[in-house]
Formats: structure tokens, C-alpha cells, sequence
């Protein structure tokens, strides 16, 4: 009851109500007064700033018409070797000669190309069917050197034609030469399969390494030339004294287009 009379008379008096009310103390307001100041900063950010990012795939140089493997028609032993690994050979120049009940027969190129693998030896006996040689479509010395990227389906969509792209090439050290320059000229419409990455490469372990993850889209990069490097071709540094060579892995660092932050949240 003591405690209700005295709350009673402090009702009765009205002599404390011309005094000033504290609201906040003042490190409350320095502390709201950031938060307003840090809260508008990010607004103007997520409307004006910009993010970029990269996407990063594996691939290979190429020539861009991809690799055949060449089999042989018949079935006999090896008796001659025609062409080297690195050779160019025109459309029906003999590879092998393979000694059959007929008599000899004379394995030829399917199409104008570089023999990138030989598999059969001399000596060695061959059937209908069998793999002999891998040749990578090269019809002529002037065609230009492009990177095949293979990038996740999922996200194939958001790489526009005209990307900058930087190749890290597995012979060229990046550190002392740099990375080779390119921009995206095609992007495939669908995924492949094991199957047909190992087809247009003509090697199915690699087509493996590019499909371990699933089906991937296939995105064709130009290569940027540069008449005052010694490769032929653009590079963040000074680039190697040498071209590089077609079938060899690479990693390509997709730049993508930069957004706003503000277009994350809209729908």
C-alpha cells in the first residue's frame, strides 16, 4: 500500500512536467547516425556500383574442326609406317601399309590433316575396325589456332559472344609469359555427351576429363593475334618465344559481364 501512495502522489503533482524528456543518449545517436549513413552508402552502391565475375572452364587448342580416328579397313599385319606424329598429310595419302591374304594394302587418310597419334607399329597385326592413327583436320597451313572451352551446362547461358577470355596454356608458364588472349565467337546450343566430345577430339581420355562432371557445352574462343609477339598471338605479358601448339590443355578464365548489385535482388 505504501508503494500505491506514493505512485498517487507523484500523479498529483504536476511540478516535474515542464521538464525536458531524454530520449537517447549521445553515443545512441553517433551510433544511429552511422547506421543511416552506412545503410545509404549501400543503397547508392547496389543502384550505381558493379560486380564482376569469372567463370572458369578447361579446354584445349585446336584447330576448330576437331580429329578423326582412323581405322583400319582390313585386317593384316603392319608391314610399313608412311606417316610421323606431326606430319600433315592431304586427303588419301597413305599411312600405313598392312599386308593382307589379298596382298598389300595401303591405310590412307580419310580427310587433309596433322597425324597427331600413330598406334600400329610394324609388325603388329591389325583387324577390320581397329584404331591406327589420330589425325586433326588442318586443311591447310594458314588456318587460324582456336581454344574449345567446356563449361558446365548450367551455366553456359551466361556467356555472350564477344567474352574476354584469358588462357592459361599447360605449356607455357603463366607466370614469366602471361596468359593468352582470346574473346568467346561461339557458344553451343546444347550439352555433349562423353561420346561426342571424345569424336570431334578423337582421344576419349580427355573427353573424360572435360565430362566428369557431366555433359558440358562447348564454347569456341578466338584467339587474339599480336604482329609484334614472337608467338603471333596476344598476351598479358610478353608471351613465349614460340607459338603454341594445337591439342594443347588449357584453362580458360571467362570474364564476364559486370551487374549491379541492385539487379540480384530484382526479379
Amino acid at each position: 500500500m505504501q508503494f500505491r501512495r506514493q505512485a498517487l502522489s507523484t500523479l498529483r503533482s504536476p511540478e516535474e512536467l515542464d521538464l525536458p524528456v531524454r530520449y537517447a543518449r549521445p553515443q545512441g545517436l553517433l551510433v544511429l547516425a552511422v547506421t543511416v549513413v552506412v545503410m545509404a552508402a549501400a543503397g547508392v552502391w547496389a543502384a550505381t556500383g558493379s560486380v564482376s565475375s569469372t567463370l572458369r572452364a578447361p579446354g584445349i587448342l585446336t584447330h576448330g574442326r576437331g580429329s578423326y580416328v582412323l581405322q583400319s579397313p582390313v585386317t593384316g599385319q603392319v608391314t610399313r609406317v608412311y606417316a610421323e606424329e606431326g606430319e600433315r598429310l592431304s586427303a588419301g595419302a597413305p599411312v600405313l601399309k598392312v599386308r593382307t591374304e589379298q596382298g598389300d594394302r595401303a591405310v590412307r587418310a580419310l580427310a587433309a590433316g596433322r597425324v597427331t597419334t600413330v598406334t600400329a607399329r610394324i609388325g603388329t597385326v591389325v583387324t577390320t575396325g581397329a584404331d591406327v592413327a589420330t589425325v586433326e583436320r588442318v586443311p591447310g597451313t594458314g588456318d587460324p589456332l582456336l581454344a574449345m572451352l567446356y563449361v558446365p551446362a548450367d551455366s553456359a547461358a551466361t556467356v555472350p559472344v564477344g567474352t574476354p577470355v584469358d588462357l592459361t596454356v599447360q605449356t607455357v608458364p603463366a607466370e614469366e609469359y602471361g596468359t593468352l588472349r582470346g574473346r568467346v565467337e561461339a557458344v553451343g546450343r546444347t550439352a555433349q555427351s562423353k561420346q561426342k566430345v571424345a569424336a570431334f577430339l578423337g582421344d576419349e581420355e580427355l573427353a573424360g576429363r572435360f565430362t566428369e562432371d557431366g555433359p558440358p557445352v562447348a564454347v569456341l574462343v578466338r584467339l587474339e593475334r599480336s604482329a609484334a609477339a614472337e608467338s603471333g598471338y596476344a598476351w598479358s605479358k610478353q608471351g613465349p618465344p614460340f607459338a603454341p601448339e594445337s591439342l594443347t590443355p588449357a584453362t580458360g578464365a571467362l570474364h564476364l559481364a559486370e551487374q549491379r548489385p541492385i539487379d540480384w535482388l530484382l526479379p
